[in-house]
């Protein structure tokens, strides 16, 4: 009997054990940056078909452009905004977007001033990444 009693003490031991650590695997696992990737939206801009010479509107535009990227940063849907370096593919910059549904993202690309008057080209694609630092939800803290 006392046999009995201790083999079922220690297996029953052993099954809590291995339910403890398997709890605590899942929990690492859902810690872990891999299991959070998530769908945001890549906009690459790229050189429009409207070329402005004159260069007092040409400043208004891109005032309005650069209002736009803080506007739309401190309301949360703006998660990366940039130009890039001289490049011959007539690459201009990037936005990157927390919005869930496409065409709600192609009107806020349409927001932008530079965007609307034809200097930039708007291409938006999926892009996945998992939401940490720079992409963690909510408001930035200021």
């Amino acid at each position: 009997m006392k046999r009995f009693f201790l083999l079922t003490t220690c297996f029953l031991t052993m099954g809590f054990l291995s339910v403890g650590q398997n709890k605590s695997k899942s929990v690492k696992a859902n810690e872990d940056p891999a299991y959070k990737i998530r769908q945001y939206w890549f906009v690459l801009l790229t050189t429009g078909p409207n070329i402005i010479t004159d260069s007092a509107t040409s400043a208004q535009l891109f005032e309005k452009h650069m209002a736009n990227i803080s506007r739309l940063y401190k309301e949360d849907v703006l998660k990366v905004a940039g130009p890039f370096g001289e490049n011959t593919r007539q690459w201009r910059g990037l936005f990157v977007f927390d919005y869930p549904i496409k065409k709600e993202a192609e009107i806020i690309v349409q927001s932008d001033a530079a965007i609307a008057a034809g200097l930039l080209t708007a291409e938006i694609t999926p892009w996945y990444t998992a939401p940490i630092n720079s992409f963690e939800p909510g408001k930035p803290k200021e």
